[in-house]
């Protein structure tokens, strides 16, 4: 019998971050909620504080899904299902900032006029605002490049792909670091396709290395501060498109040459009254910013 994890290949950048999880998981059944709270780090607590833990859905019939994890801590998970499987990853992987947006979430419900818990908050529509799209977009395909090269980053806001992946490519093996924080993106690429994209954070950390979890924790921290100040993601336009095909070493099915990136259904110019995506400085001043524009408070 296969396990249940046959369809992960580890070998793949995506899982950056995520496989010291995945390996936590053993046995060739589905993990449950019971096995997710093993790997819940401690302290972990949901935006409103209480202690955090994954509880099956069928278990908790109706419940308004964000004022439910806010308010108990208690994030419902469904059984054998690959979506809230990552969801419970990501809250292991990024506890402090999955728990600035449950609270970001919970806030602007009732700043919108909106009870906490009435409706299907996690869901799209109506009278949602731009601090709420933002939230799900980085919730369910959200990445962070991470990077010491300035660079990088902003020639990634302008959307010059070529030059962002091929001329400053050497920039990749060790100034740049792009982990997933999107359940909903890991999910995808249990069946990868070239034109998967990402909505990303550009993130400016000074750092003596990028590898290992310290600046994940450290990014963790600093995110979950400035998202608690209202100075990020207060909008989707702060998220800038990310074409994971084209981050170096992310896609095997063909070279990553310039005919490669010469592909404008996936690597589409940018169009022409493109207002660039902030760069975060994280580490620094609050109002400090790479871009010109308004950074959302960053």
């Amino acid at each position: 019998m296969a396990s249940w994890n046959c369809k992960i290949d580890l070998r793949q950048p995506c899982w950056d971050g995520f496989r010291e999880l995945i390996g936590r998981l053993d046995g060739a059944g589905f993990p449950d909620a019971a096995h997710l709270n093993g790997l819940l780090p401690p302290q972990a607590v949901s935006g409103g504080g209480a202690p955090l833990r994954f509880v099956a859905a069928g278990a908790l019939p109706g419940v308004a899904y964000e004022r439910h994890i806010y308010e108990t801590g208690q994030v419902p998970t469904r059984e054998c299902n690959w979506h809230d499987l990552f969801n419970a990853l990501a809250w292991c992987r990024w506890p402090l900032l999955k728990a600035a947006m449950n609270a970001a979430h919970y806030r602007q419900l009732g700043e919108q006029g909106q009870e906490p818990g009435r409706g299907r908050e996690s869901g799209r529509g109506t009278g949602r605002g731009p601090g709420r799209d933002a939230l799900t977009l980085l919730d369910e395909s959200g990445a962070l490049v991470i990077a010491r090269n300035r660079n990088v980053l902003q020639t990634l806001a302008r959307r010059e792909w070529q030059p962002a992946f091929q001329l400053l490519r050497c920039a990749w093996q060790g100034d740049v670091r792009v982990v997933l924080c999107g359940h909903a993106l890991l999910e995808k690429f249990l069946a990868p396709y070239k034109s998967m994209t990402a909505h990303a954070l550009l993130l400016h950390l000074d750092a003596p290395s990028l590898r290992g979890e310290a600046p994940l924790r450290q990014v963790d921290a600093a995110l979950a501060g400035r998202l608690s100040a209202g100075e990020l993601a207060a909008a989707p336009a702060e998220l800038s498109p990310l074409p994971l095909a084209g981050v170096p070493g992310w896609w095997s099915g063909a070279p990553q040459d310039a005919a490669f990136y010469a592909d404008v259904a996936v690597f589409r110019p940018p169009p022409a009254e493109l207002r660039p995506a902030p760069v975060h400085a994280l580490g620094r001043p609050p109002a400090r910013c790479y871009n010109e524009g308004t950074c959302g408070g960053d």
